[in-house]
C-alpha cells in the first residue's frame, strides 16, 4: 500500500504508525512535513515550504486562517509533485491542527483520508477560561480562538476516518463530529522506560557552587515540560517549592523545560515565565537545591525518570502531555491536578489527584512520597499503552493489512 503522512513536525504523534509501516516491504511510506526532523527508518521524508509571504494588510481575525491556509497551499504543491512523479496515496493520514490537510483530498480524490484529532479549541474551561489569573480573553480574542478550529473542522467534514488519542481529546469536538473519531492511543515505547539502576545524572552549577550530581535512591522531585509555562502549571509548581524544600531539607526539584511559550500567552514585559516566578517566590527557595536544567537529550531524560522518587504534574484541561504517561508507566510515583486529562487514567495509574490551585494539597502529597525510606517504584506492565497493541488498532482502523 502506498501511505502518505502529513505533519508539520513530523513524526510527531504518528512515530510509532510510521515506524512500523515503514518497516513492512508490503507498503511504500513517504511523509510530507515543513521541518526535517529525523524520521523512522524507511521512510522517505519531503519537506515544503510556504510558496508565498504572508499579507501585509489583512483583517486581524483572517491572520491564522491565512497562515492555515499557506500551509495548505504549499502542502498541497509538494502533493501534486509526487502524483507527478508517480506516487499515488491509497491512504492519507495528517494532522489537520497547521491547516496542511485542507486541499488533500483535491490532489488525491480517491484516497481515505484520516485525520489525527488533537484537540478543539474553546474560550472557556479548557487551556483558556480555567485559571483564574490568566485574563479574561477580549471579544476579538474570543473570536480569534473560534478561528483557530477551522482548519479541524474542515478536515474532519472532508475526512474519511478520525481518531483521537484519548476519550477527552475526542471530547473537546463538537457533538456532530465527536461520533466519527475513534480512540486510540498512539502508544508508548514502554522498554524505553525499564528502571536504570546507575542513572546518573550531573547538574554542574555556578557561582561557587560544587557540581550536583543525583542517583536513584536520592529525594529528587522532578517536573517535565516542553516550556515552563501556566498552561502546564508552573507557576503552582514555583509556589509549591519553598514549602517541600522547607519540610525536605534533603530534597532536589529538577525542572525540565524550555523558556519559551508554546501555548497561552507570555509574560507582560516579554521575558520568561521562569523569571517571572523566580522574581515571586525566588528568595524563599534554596537556589542550590532547584535545578533548571532545559530541554534535555533522549538519554538523560530516561535517566531522570530512574532518579526521580515523586513526579509533580499540571494541565489546564488540555492535551495530556506524553512525560506524564511515561512517568506514571515508569513506575513513578506521581502528584497531579484534578483536571479531565488527567482524571481519564488516574485510577489506572494510582496516581494522587489534587485541585490544580491547591499549592498545600500538592505540598503535602509531593512531602509524603519524598520522606518513604524505600523507593515505590513500581513499573506498570500496561499492555494497552504498548506500542505494539496501539499500532495494530490503529492499523486495524485504518484498514492497513499486514
Amino acid at each position: 500500500m502506498n501511505i502518505l503522512f502529513i505533519h508539520q513536525s513530523f513524526p510527531g504523534q504518528f512515530v510509532h504508525l510510521a515506524a512500523n509501516l515503514a518497516k513492512n516491504g508490503a507498503h511504500k511510506v513517504v511523509a510530507l512535513s515543513m521541518y526535517t526532523n529525523p524520521v523512522p527508518e524507511g521512510v522517505i521524508l519531503r519537506p515544503y515550504q510556504a510558496l508565498r509571504a504572508h499579507s501585509e494588510r489583512q483583517h486581524p481575525l483572517l491572520k491564522d486562517p491565512e497562515a492555515k491556509i499557506m500551509r495548505a497551499e504549499a502542502c498541497a504543491a509538494a502533493a501534486i509533485q509526487l502524483r507527478n512523479e508517480g506516487f499515488e496515496p491509497e491512504l492519507v493520514i495528517a494532522h489537520p491542527g497547521w491547516g496542511e490537510s485542507l486541499f488533500i483530498k483535491d490532489v488525491f480524490p480517491k484516497a481515505r483520508l484520516a485525520v489525527y484529532c488533537e484537540f478543539h479549541y474553546a474560550a472557556e474551561g479548557r487551556d483558556v477560561g480555567f485559571d483564574p489569573e490568566e485574563p479574561p480573553l477580549r471579544f476579538d480574542q474570543r473570536c480569534a480562538l473560534r478561528m483557530r478550529n477551522m482548519a479541524n473542522l474542515l478536515s474532519l467534514e472532508a475526512a474519511d476516518l478520525a481518531f483521537a488519542p484519548t476519550e477527552w481529546q475526542r471530547s473537546t469536538y463538537p457533538a456532530p463530529f465527536r461520533e466519527r473519531i475513534a480512540v486510540i492511543h498512539d502508544g508508548i515505547d514502554l522498554d524505553r522506560l525499564a528502571y536504570r539502576k546507575d542513572a546518573i545524572l550531573r547538574i554542574a552549577k555556578g557561582d561557587g557552587l560544587d557540581e550536583c550530581v543525583l542517583r536513584p535512591g536520592d529525594e529528587v522531585l522532578t517536573y517535565v515540560a516542553r516550556n515552563l509555562e501556566p498552561v502546564r502549571g508552573f507557576h503552582m509548581l514555583m509556589r509549591v517549592l519553598p514549602e517541600v524544600l522547607r519540610q525536605r531539607p534533603e530534597a532536589h526539584v529538577v525542572i525540565v523545560g524550555g523558556d519559551r511559550v508554546s501555548y497561552g500567552r507570555g509574560p507582560e514585559d516579554g521575558g520568561s515565565w521562569k523569571n517571572v516566578l523566580l522574581k515571586e517566590v525566588g528568595a524563599d527557595l534554596d537556589l542550590a537545591r532547584v535545578h533548571f536544567v532545559g530541554n534535555v537529550s533522549e538519554s538523560v531524560y530516561l535517566d531522570l525518570l530512574s532518579i526521580s522518587k515523586v513526579h509533580a504534574y499540571w494541565t489546564t484541561p488540555f492535551v495530556l502531555s506524553w512525560s506524564f504517561m511515561e512517568a506514571a508507566l515508569a513506575g513513578v510515583p506521581v502528584v497531579a491536578s484534578d483536571t479531565p486529562p488527567v482524571r481519564e487514567f488516574a485510577q489506572t495509574f494510582g496516581t494522587q489527584l489534587v485541585d490544580f490551585f491547591d499549592r498545600d494539597g500538592f505540598a503535602r502529597g509531593i512531602v509524603k512520597r519524598l520522606a518513604v525510606p524505600r523507593d515505590l517504584r513500581k513499573p506498570r506492565k500496561l499492555g494497552r499503552f504498548s506500542v505494539v497493541h496501539c499500532v495494530a488498532k490503529q492499523k486495524k482502523y485504518l484498514g492497513i493489512a499486514d
